[in-house]
């Protein structure tokens, strides 16, 4: 019997297993197994390095599904990303987004369905790359400003995450999300997205003058 596990990376405070799940859950997946990596950096630890991940190379077989919420889950650059992908294809398991349900299938034989899934594969994993990199720039700058200015009033606390900003922003420049599906993925009001899309460095700066003394990654 087939078996659809998520994989969950958890990075800060901020973002928990459960969180990961729920979204998940109200997406319509129906989920047998949670493998959860807890305090790993996106941007510093590879795939296969992870404790929990390196269990899911024994665990799925052919046939089972892999969900994670975004492909950014899967590696912690463009090549890690699509070597974890690929890995996981050739032994016929199925990977599948949270958000904005895409699949990929290593059982597509179809020529041109394959390089459209491939240069799918290749474009989202680059894009998660460049926007870390460039998150994590924006934090270090910030961070480091609020730090000698942290005496100020840091305002009201963000409703949002980094990872989920960062992911607001991608579903963003896709265009091909409206803003209430964007909302409910996210499980965000559509006014909160709304005020990412117009003013996303004003939502950068508020993260920033909340993780001063954590930063996210």
């Amino acid at each position: 019997m087939h078996q659809t596990i998520l994989y969950a990376r958890v990075s800060t405070t901020d973002q928990t297993a459960e969180h990961q799940l729920s979204h998940a859950k109200n997406a319509g997946f129906k989920i047998d197994r949670v493998i959860t990596d807890d305090g790993i950096s996106g941007v510093a630890i590879p795939f296969r390095d992870r404790l929990e991940a390196r269990r899911l190379f024994d665990i799925l077989r052919a046939g089972d599904v892999l969900v994670v919420r975004w492909v950014d889950r899967l590696g912690r650059n463009y090549d890690d990303v699509t070597t974890t992908i690929r890995t996981f294809m050739r032994k016929g398991v199925i990977i599948r987004t949270v958000i904005n349900n895409f699949t990929f299938d290593g059982s597509t034989t179809d020529p041109v369905q394959k390089a459209v899934r491939d240069a799918l594969i290749a474009f989202m994993a680059a894009t998660a790359q460049a926007q870390a990199e460039a998150t994590k720039e924006a934090q270090k700058a910030g961070i480091l400003h609020a730090k000698f200015d942290s005496s100020k009033y840091r305002g009201k606390k963000p409703s949002f995450d980094q990872a989920t900003f960062e992911q607001v922003q991608r579903l963003l420049e896709l265009g091909s999300c409206s803003i209430s599906s964007i909302a409910r993925d996210c499980g965000l009001s559509r006014q909160t997205v709304l005020r990412i899309r117009d003013h996303p460095e004003n939502a950068q700066k508020a993260l920033n003058r909340w993780s001063v003394s954590k930063p996210q990654i």
